[in-house]
């Protein structure tokens, strides 16, 4: 079978690999369809800070094989796979803190989950890893779920509220999926920046909201705060690994407010700000990474239900085969929003 691996700083290969060893408690799917995420794009172009190097975290499929242990899931089945599950016992986990978990860390699916057949350890399963998918939800659809959970339990540690203004830095899928929630949970003024034209004007055509470009001259501060009576956002969501956009975020909430550290930044990047800044105008830095399964079933029944408009959001499609192209198309995101990769 063809799975696809990082072969060095900028390099992926689609490669021939055994298949893995079904144990008795596990499962055997084959992939149908896994997007590409801003982590998998740092760990390919970047310096990821996780442990994880493997490519592909977002993968749907249908179920080919099963331990002779497994008794609650079938051939045949139409799943989607979360890659790390926790124990849900340790002092993290008992803390909520479940992505923070050593299992949490050291579970994952096998190979990748960029394969064309995917393994997934009876860990996961026993611990709500593998989800139904619903009858009429695409794979397609599905692979939406795990990027989704993330931003909701994003929202929820910034403990988001109706009538919120909210400013979002990053207007790639998980901008869009953010600015997509706020709406649902009834947010007030919702402001979107990035230098990237082609996914503002795709988000224009989907999202009633306000829309900044990054890379013109504008006094964003001071256009913000006009529209939100001289107070600022409630909440400042950075989608980005941009570091810049921290300190425009610092500009941009009211005091008391929340600034949620959502994208991927490269390992070491380094931040200067006012600290006084921070302190003074009680400022809360909120920094949010992965999902839960408990995240997960929330985003698989809030697509299942069509709560949020989201399928126009994938614009490419590569199969397998075509995975270094799919990595180039969503890291130079000329005309590009989310990837799926399909088999």
């Amino acid at each position: 079978m063809k799975a696809v691996f990082i072969r060095g700083k900028r390099t992926v290969s689609v490669d021939d690999t055994a298949a893995p060893n079904l144990g008795a408690g596990d499962i055997l799917i084959r992939m149908k369809a896994c997007g590409l995420c801003g982590s998998d794009l740092e760990k390919v172009y970047g310096e990821y800070g996780m442990s994880s190097g493997r490519l592909g975290h977002e993968p749907s499929g249908e179920i080919i094989a099963v331990g002779s242990s497994v008794t609650d899931l079938s051939v045949g089945d139409r799943v989607f796979v979360h890659h790390h599950v926790p124990c849900y016992s340790c002092h993290y986990c008992l803390h909520g803190d479940h992505t923070m978990c050593a299992n949490y860390h050291s579970s994952n699916i096998q190979p990748c989950g960029l394969s064309e057949e995917i393994l997934v350890p009876e860990w996961n399963i026993s611990r709500g890893g593998v989800i139904r998918l619903p009858k009429n939800m695409s794979f397609e659809k599905a692979a939406l779920i795990e990027p989704l959970a993330c931003c909701i339990r994003a929202l929820n540690k910034c403990k988001i509220q109706t009538g919120d203004n909210v400013a979002i830095f990053g207007a790639g899928p998980a901008g869009i999926m953010h600015v997509l929630l706020s709406q649902s949970l009834g947010c007030g003024k919702i402001f979107l920046l990035d230098f990237n034209q082609f996914r503002l004007d795709l988000a224009r055509e989907h999202c009633n909201i306000e829309f900044f470009n990054n890379s013109k001259k504008q006094d964003l501060e001071k256009t913000v705060k006009s529209a939100t009576n001289d107070i600022g956002v409630d909440i400042s969501i950075i989608a980005t690994g941009s570091p810049r956009a921290i300190n425009q975020a610092i500009g941009l909430t009211r005091r008391g407010g929340k600034i949620l550290l959502f994208g991927v930044p490269s390992k070491g990047t380094q931040v200067t700000f006012d600290a006084d800044n921070l302190y003074s105008n009680e400022l809360s830095l909120i920094p949010s990474y992965a999902a839960s399964e408990q995240e997960t079933n929330q985003a698989c029944a809030l697509l299942n239900n069509n709560r949020i408009d989201i399928d126009w959001i994938i614009t490419h499609r590569f199969t397998l085969e075509h995975a270094r192209e799919a990595i180039v198309c969503a890291q130079e995101a000329k005309d590009s929003m989310k990837v799926i990769i399909t088999t």
